[in-house]
């Protein structure tokens, strides 16, 4: 090889085409990152305030205030009929307008019945649908752990057991800590002897589920029916939390009780009142 002068360059097999490839990656990579820049410098949209704001813990029972507002809401346009004492206080199956109750078990004459003095409303970790089956288990073996009553989700109520029947719910009456109510005249005397048990079920995986609407406005009714046959007033009324140390992690039958109590109903009156 002679001084000023260079072979002519001859590239390997296969060069041409890895140069060639390094430039389409190269391309790609401006392109991803050109458009990369261009999405980080669009403008920000502002958050609403129903998307920054965290969702508040339920709590435990409800407001007075709230209390009225939700059973004026689910009532309206659910006026008891005029002949609604009659009708609560029928034996058979009665039926009440804007209610429907299946009954397993056919009612009786009211003074047959147990003396039943107060209502406790219960929530069991039952999944939706389940109320038929758990209500024809109690109808099956009357006294067993359970209910008189037991409300589906979508405002199905069934009737369980004669009413001479004390299915086995509630713990005694166990609670005395004043943490709901006055627990004075609760404390060891609200128990399966003389307090009918209504159970709502629904709240299956998660415990603090409320109520669904139609439970809600079948009860607003059903605990008028209940009341009125048995002679109840509103203040005995109950929620299973208020009377027994019962699962931490919601209130069992709070809400329920806290709506019926503000309606205040007066067995003996009609419908208007009088």
């Amino acid at each position: 090889m002679g001084l000023g002068t260079s072979p002519a360059f001859s590239p390997r097999p296969g060069y041409v085409a890895q140069v060639a490839a390094l430039a389409l990656t190269i391309g790609h990579y401006d392109v991803l990152t050109n458009s990369a820049w261009a999405e980080q410098t669009k403008p920000v949209r502002s958050l609403s305030r129903e998307e920054t704001v965290l969702p508040r813990a339920r709590p435990e029972a409800v407001p007075v205030q709230g209390a009225d507002n939700a059973a004026a809401a689910i009532l309206d346009g659910a006026e008891l009929p005029q002949n609604f004492r009659e009708l609560a206080r029928q034996s058979g199956e009665p039926q009440i307008p804007g209610l429907t109750i299946i009954y397993l078990h056919p009612l009786g004459l009211p003074g047959d019945a147990v003396k039943w003095q107060n209502i406790i409303v219960h929530q069991t970790e039952g999944p939706a649908g389940s109320a038929k089956s758990m209500a024809l288990a109690q109808a099956t073996n009357p006294s067993k752990r359970g209910v008189t009553v037991w409300v589906e989700t979508d405002g199905t109520v069934y009737w369980s057991t004669a009413e001479s029947a004390i299915p086995t719910h509630g713990d005694g009456a166990n609670r005395n800590d004043h943490k709901y109510i006055d627990n004075s005249n609760t404390y060891h005397r609200v128990i399966k002897t003389n307090s009918i048990g209504v159970e709502f079920v629904g709240n299956y995986p998660d415990v603090a589920k409320p109520p669904t609407r139609e439970q809600t406005q079948a009860w607003l009714i059903l605990v008028r029916f209940l009341q009125e046959r048995y002679g109840i007033p509103a203040e005995n009324i109950y929620a299973h939390n208020w009377i027994d140390f019962k699962d931490r992690r919601y209130c069992e039958g709070c809400e329920l009780a806290t709506l019926a109590r503000k309606l205040g109903y007066e067995p003996g009156k009609t419908a208007s009142g009088q």
